[in-house]
Formats: structure tokens, C-alpha cells, sequence
């Protein structure tokens, strides 16, 4: 009873089932530090400290995405770039034209996610550089649009460039997943699920998934392996 208790309260909660081991944790962790000590060193660089240090806030929270989950949807590289730049443009246009700092505000993140569905490069922290485009007071104020180019837009291709750095050395974290699927995805079967297959199970249930096409195919023919070495025993 206690075990059945405790696994619906662990299902309630969203407990990950399937914790990562200690040395990809260990990974994870080594790279977002990287990651953030390059961005605040670049973004101290090219705008004052106000500034620099209100913008790395987002990209602490793209950090946790790059590295912790480098294949994720929501981590690659076009959700990052263009999660970041267009929800600054969106943030910026908000914190001009619409009145009040509390409707600015929810503006700005309810119409950078839109965009971001619409352009398909959601990511969540493009939520907080659009918010913060609004209430970052005035030194972010005065960037105007050029808010989305420095410090956004610089923050994001050093990110970027670290995630793909860094994650290179490790052959199963090769980022962005594209690459990783090159190197780990092995052939269909004729008679197996295929790409085509995982796209439609994607589409029909009509909610973003953080996990690639690919990557759903791979755990399908793990499972199926599993399964087979599972039942010669």
C-alpha cells in the first residue's frame, strides 16, 4: 500500500521515473557553468552591469535546457535563437506602446509565447528576456530594439557555441540533436515505426513534446530490444 501511495504521489507530482546517472548529471553541471561564466564574461564586456546582469538571468534558465536536456525540442537551436530575439522584439514593442507596467508585462510574455508557437521555436526562458525587456527599468529601457541584438542576441550565439562546444565531447550528448542522431540513431527496419510514424503521433495529440522525433524512435527500439533480450531469459 505504501508503494502504491507513493508512486501516485510521485506521478502527481511529475517525479522523473528515469533519473539520469550520476556522470551525465556531473556533465550537466560542468557545462552550465561554462556556459554562464562565458555569457556574463562576454556580456560585461559590451553593456554596463545593470544590463549585463538582468539579461544573464534568462540565460541561466536556457542553461538548464542546453545542458541538462541538450536534445530536448524545446533546447535546440532554433528554439533558443529564435525564442530569445523574437520575444525581445516582442518584450520592447510591449514596454513602448502598451500602457501600464502590469498590462506591459503580462503582454509581453502572453505575445512571446504566441510568437513563439507561431514561428514554432518555443523556449521557456524567452519568456522571462521578454519580461524583462518590461520591468528591467530604464538602462534596459534605452537599449530600445537594440535590446535584441546586445546583450540578447550576443548572450545567445555564446550559448549556443558553448552548448555545441562542450557537448561535442561526449558522443551520446552531441548537440544540437540533429548531430547526435547521426552518430547514435540506428537504420529502420522495414517493419518498424518510422520518422513518418512518430511525426504523426506527434501531430494527432496537438501539444508541444520536449523530445525529438528521433530521439521517441531510438527509445522505441531500446524498449524493443530490451523486450527481446527480456523474453530469451
Amino acid at each position: 500500500m505504501p508503494t502504491d501511495f507513493s508512486s501516485k504521489i510521485r506521478h502527481w507530482l511529475g517525479v522523473d521515473p528515469n533519473p539520469v546517472s550520476h556522470a551525465e548529471k556531473a556533465v550537466a553541471t560542468l557545462g552550465a557553468f561554462f556556459g554562464i561564466f562565458l555569457t556574463t564574461w562576454v556580456s560585461l564586456q559590451v553593456v554596463e552591469m545593470p544590463v549585463a546582469i538582468m539579461i544573464v538571468g534568462s540565460m541561466g534558465a536556457s542553461a538548464v535546457l542546453l545542458f541538462a536536456v541538450p536534445h530536448g525540442q524545446l533546447s535546440q537551436p532554433w528554439a533558443m535563437f529564435g525564442g530569445h530575439i523574437i520575444s525581445a522584439i516582442v518584450g520592447v514593442s510591449c514596454a513602448q506602446f502598451a500602457p501600464g507596467l502590469l498590462f506591459s508585462a503580462a503582454l509581453a510574455v502572453a505575445l512571446a509565447i504566441a510568437a513563439m508557437h507561431i514561428t514554432h521555436c518555443i523556449h521557456p526562458p524567452g519568456g522571462a528576456t521578454a519580461l524583462i525587456a518590461v520591468i528591467g527599468g530604464s538602462d534596459i529601457h534605452a537599449l530600445g530594439y537594440s535590446y535584441a541584438i546586445m546583450p540578447v542576441g550576443i548572450n545567445v550565439l555564446v550559448m549556443l557555441a558553448v552548448a555545441i562546444a562542450f557537448n561535442y565531447l561526449f558522443v551520446w550528448r552531441r548537440y544540437p540533436a540533429a548531430l547526435h542522431a547521426r552518430h547514435a540513431l540506428p537504420k529502420d527496419e522495414p517493419d518498424g515505426i518510422t520518422i513518418k510514424d512518430i511525426e504523426h503521433a506527434l501531430h494527432a495529440l496537438d501539444t508541444p513534446v520536449d523530445v525529438t522525433e528521433n530521439e521517441l524512435q531510438l527509445i522505441y527500439q531500446l524498449a524493443e530490444q530490451h523486450a527481446a533480450a527480456r523474453h530469451k531469459k
